[in-house]
């Protein structure tokens, strides 16, 4: 039986720990090892990300590292690891990818003990394989690793690097360059969430507990995540120690197109809509990241009339947070601070939520309506409301 946290009346997260210890957390996962991206120049991917985001340089692979098939630059931040990678063949599976969705994740990279033994235990689940265990080393030492598909052509690679030493990854060198802007702050990855289909929700929501062990954090309806016009519907898996956690979410019925529909439209299906990275000073990552050109959805000024009421007593100063349009919400825990970027490429599909959490450990309920308002307002923008 997977332990269901939504359905625990006037649930304290401080109590979560006594929930997650009952589901079936059979799959150890010790933290977010790198997302891949597929985008269609990733050496210009890599500047974007360094410049406007912080991230530094990693690692390297491509034609001069013997890499004959595509090019694949690492950036770093904090735990944070983003890989951008590009095909060279315009036939490969990795230009079709690019073809369907445009620049996107691809991999949610995700280390592990063992990571044969991960693959073994979600398969015989139910998971459907994507790369079969395999080892592959240098002289730094050895990386073990699989993977298994997920919603989408997303999929999720278990890496176990106990007996590896190097930079990063066997067939990779040193990233060295001279450009070095400095990092905005930003620590690591607080969770990455999911777009499905109508009526998919509850089948990924299901397979994320059956096949590896998550339990359901928190579950909203369309009455927690509506506006006059749009809804969508939301199921929060996390794993067992709360390192990872994956919110599921699904368009509801609305007088117009929500933004998990225009996602789905753009993106030719299911896929990664946004990535949280998480800080410990949002004022100047934020600052830093609109010096460096960043596009943050807009939040109203009147937003911040009732944040006192509402949220009570924070540290910050509430004329900082309106001037940088940085949104406050309270649980019983504490509280948090979180703003999302526009999307990040032409296509209105993947985009970054930036998020301190000062105690909180939910995801900012209160904020719901004002944040799918401004998504709205920029989809009447596109003409795809």
């Amino acid at each position: 039986m997977v332990a269901d946290l939504s359905s625990v009346k006037n649930f304290n997260y401080s109590e979560s720990r006594k929930v997650f210890e009952k589901a079936q957390d059979f799959l150890p996962i010790n933290g977010t090892d790198y997302v891949e991206l597929y985008v269609g120049n990733a050496k210009q991917a890599a500047h974007y990300y360094k410049t406007a985001f912080g991230f530094q340089d990693l690692a390297y692979s491509g034609l001069e590292t013997g890499s004959r098939d595509k090019t694949s630059y690492v950036l770093q931040q904090g735990k944070i690891r983003l890989m951008l990678t590009t095909p060279f063949d315009s036939d490969s599976d990795i230009a079709k990818h690019l073809n369907k969705h445009g620049d996107g994740v691809k991999v949610i990279a995700l280390w592990v003990d063992d990571a044969y033994d991960a693959f073994e235990k979600t398969v015989s689940r139910g998971a459907t394989p994507y790369l079969s265990p395999e080892t592959v080393g240098d002289k730094h030492g050895i990386i073990r690793r699989s993977g298994i598909h997920t919603y989408g052509d997303t999929v999720h690679l278990f890496i176990e690097r106990k007996n590896y030493h190097g930079l990063f990854f066997p067939g990779f060198e040193a990233l060295e360059t001279e450009y070095h802007p400095i990092p905005t702050g930003l620590k690591y990855i607080d969770h990455m969430v999911g777009n499905v289909e109508l009526g998919a929700m509850n089948k990924w929501a299901d397979f994320y507990a059956n096949v590896m062990g998550f339990a359901n954090l928190v579950t909203f309806d369309d009455k927690d995540i509506s506006t006059e016009y749009t809804a969508l519907m939301s199921k929060v898996m996390s794993n067992g120690n709360g390192y990872i956690k994956f919110p599921i979410n699904e368009p509801a019925i609305g007088k117009k197109k929500s933004q998990i529909e225009e996602y789905l439209d753009f993106y030719k299906g299911p896929g990664c809509q946004h990535i949280a990275v998480a800080t410990d000073d949002i004022v100047f990552t934020i600052s830093e990241m609109r010096k460096r050109g960043v596009e943050f959805l807009y939040v109203p000024g009147s937003y911040y009339d009732t944040v006192g009421e509402r949220v009570g007593i924070i540290e910050e100063d509430l004329e900082t947070l309106k001037k940088w349009g940085i949104m406050v919400d309270r649980d019983e825990e504490g509280y948090l601070l979180q703003i999302f970027t526009k999307p990040v490429e032409d296509r209105p599909t993947l985009f970054f939520e930036i998020i301190q959490r000062k105690g909180a450990k939910s995801f900012g309920k209160g904020n719901f309506k004002a944040l799918f308002e401004s998504i709205e307002a920029e989809q009447a923008r596109r003409g795809t409301l």
